[in-house]
């Protein structure tokens, strides 16, 4: 087997001319699906440089295409907003926060969110700033160890993470949400053509002079996607396979990045608690599926088994 499906991954005629009709349709979906932009020639870039300059790189991007699909599917998303599908509930989710973890702030109940706003300081700023900053490197990261260290437990990763996502498109689909922020500027009237916003986290763009929050959510795919979290999911689904893998102390860091993910997801008025427990329960709910698909379907198993043998 191994055999077989590593030649198929060798640098032959059919992989390149493979390699590049792949990259030419997803540039041109792409193009007529969300507009052209430079990230998709960056995004194409690297995986053909990846696929052509050695064997290793050719199989960990093959690996990594788990991740490349997640990101060509939450790109699309812009093409079929959630909120033409369902009605995006805002006044609703924060009166629903504020009933279950209002706090009494100067004679008014305040959700944990608008509390946050008033009592931010610098320090605090500057620490959520450097958490937030670890929600995409800390996952890809820690995927790229598992990649070197353990083939198997990266395939089990990306999946899990790949389903997790799912999980919450659904969601999202289902249960359309307008963060805190969009309240504290919008107030509770829709507007669809809502820019993305970088909420609390200005604080730390402003305090260093810089455009690195704003500059990535002006790209976020869809305002009224706050519930659940993915976020908040995506370290528990890095913290299971670290214990899982046995990392040692350094489990103990990357739960502490969780909790500060969690905290800052609040405190910047990203996310409503409510929103975070969802994205916990995301979490929980596709690490769960997927030990028990990989346990009880023998084709998802065998799907696993040749990909696996394919970046081996």
């Amino acid at each position: 087997m191994n055999g077989t499906v590593n030649q198929s991954l060798a640098v032959n005629t059919r992989s390149i001319i493979t390699v590049s009709l792949l990259s030419i349709a997803y540039l041109l979906l792409s193009a007529c699906i969300v507009g052209f932009k430079t990230d998709q020639l960056v995004l194409v870039g690297i995986f053909n440089t990846c696929f052509y300059v050695s064997d290793i790189t050719r199989k960990f991007i093959i690996g990594f295409s788990v991740f490349i699909v997640y990101w060509m599917v939450f790109d699309y998303m812009k093409a079929l907003p959630n909120y033409t599908f369902n009605h995006v509930h805002i006044a609703d989710l924060y009166n629903f926060e504020k009933k279950l973890f209002g706090i009494n702030f100067n004679g008014h109940i305040l959700t944990p969110n608008e509390y946050w706003k008033l009592n931010a300081n610098a320090t605090l700023d500057i620490i959520a700033g450097l958490f937030y900053l670890c929600w995409i490197p800390v996952p890809l990261g820690f995927a790229a160890y598992l990649f070197f260290k353990n083939r198997r437990q990266f395939l089990c990763f990306a999946i899990t993470f790949f389903l997790v996502n799912i999980l919450g498109f659904v969601v999202y689909y289902a249960f359309p949400a307008a963060p805190p922020w969009y309240i504290q500027e919008h107030g509770f009237v829709f507007n669809a053509h809502t820019p993305g916003s970088t909420g609390g986290l200005a604080r730390f763009d402003s305090y260093f002079h810089i455009n690195m929050f704003r500059s990535i959510y002006q790209k976020g795919s869809n305002v009224f996607a706050a519930m659940p979290s993915l976020h908040s999911a995506y370290p528990i689904i890095v913290v299971y396979y670290a214990i899982k893998n046995k990392i040692g102390a350094t489990k103990y860091i990357l739960a502490t990045v969780m909790v500060g993910i969690w905290l800052t997801a609040v405190y910047t008025s990203h996310h409503y608690v409510f929103d975070v427990l969802a994205g916990i329960v995301c979490a929980i709910a596709g690490i769960a599926l997927f030990n028990f698909i990989l346990k009880n379907f023998k084709p998802f198993r065998r799907f696993v088994d040749r990909y696996e043998s394919a970046i081996q």
